[in-house]
């Protein structure tokens, strides 16, 4: 046996151990145990199904589910049995999990009334497609309110509040997931306002009329304008100038030359009375006639 053959067996025998050593060990790889860590986990309510803002909880609505311990979420119920008969205050996707800032407080109802926030009103807007901006005002929008009172040239269009929250379109408490972007058709919109802001929107609406401004959702800064007057706007949005005042045309109006107004005569003088001199021994004296 050559050299070059002794070492094609070597090379062959090589192989051939390599490949059982690999198919073994694959195999024993294959059927061991799987080893589970052990991970402390918590039971925590979620939504069964996805619920819409306005919901009244039922038991069917949620269920229990393990959650990490480490990775525990604030507000999060752990018994069904603290849901029962309260309302969702913002719309939930199937298995998330419920939290107190979802849903309403104990006795506090289903609808629109608990998703209204301490301190803050919902207050309706009669609106058409022109004031509604053609459907597109939907629940979770964000308007301004612009007011117009008409008195003439010094008519005036304002923004009355900004960055107004859209709770509701019509009866409708959120948008159409099926029709997200879409436009949704309403007669009604109800608005959450501050009970100041629901003063001014309310007086705007008696005094003249309202138009609704759609805003970008990430736009937060408040709108702030001097509004816009007939005036103005009639002079192509610059001051109106102050009106031309004509001066006076003055002429000399030569003075009266002054007339000379005779004096009354003097009164004719008395006339002279008679005088007798008499003479009393050495006294003289005169004593006049009448």
């Amino acid at each position: 046996m050559n050299r070059n053959t002794r070492t094609f067996i070597v090379v062959a025998v090589a192989v051939v151990v390599a490949g059982v050593a690999t198919y073994l060990v694959n195999q024993a790889i294959q059927h061991r145990p799987v080893q589970q860590v052990q991970i402390s986990q918590t039971q925590v309510v979620v939504a069964a199904r996805s619920l819409p803002t306005g919901t009244l909880l039922t038991p069917a609505d949620v269920k229990l589910v393990g959650w990490p311990d480490n990775a525990r979420i604030p507000g999060a119920f752990t018994k069904v049995e603290d849901l029962a008969n309260r309302g969702i205050v913002v719309s939930v996707l199937e298995n998330e999990p419920l939290t107190d800032a979802k849903v309403a407080a104990i006795g506090a109802g289903a609808g629109l009334p608990p998703s209204i926030p301490p301190g803050m009103r919902a207050i309706a807007v009669r609106v058409n497609e022109v004031v509604g901006v053609a459907g597109f005002v939907t629940p979770g929008n964000r308007v301004d309110v612009l007011a117009t009172l008409r008195d003439g040239d010094n008519s005036l269009t304002r923004v009355v509040t900004s960055n107004v929250q859209v709770l509701a379109a019509g009866t409708a408490l959120e948008q159409d997931k099926a029709k997200s972007g879409q436009a949704m058709p309403s007669s009604v919109v109800t608005l959450l306002l501050s009970p100041e802001d629901a003063e001014r929107v309310v007086l705007a609406g008696n005094e003249g009329s309202i138009m609704l401004a759609l805003r970008n959702p990430l736009d937060q800064e408040p709108t702030n304008t001097p509004g816009m007057r007939r005036t103005t706007l009639a002079t192509g949005g610059e001051v109106a100038p102050a009106p031309t005042v004509i001066p006076a045309v003055v002429r000399s109006v030569p003075r009266p030359r002054p007339v000379a107004v005779p004096l009354p005569p003097p009164p004719p003088p008395e006339p002279r009375p008679y005088v007798v001199e008499a003479i009393r021994g050495a006294k003289r004296t005169e004593e006049p006639i009448r």
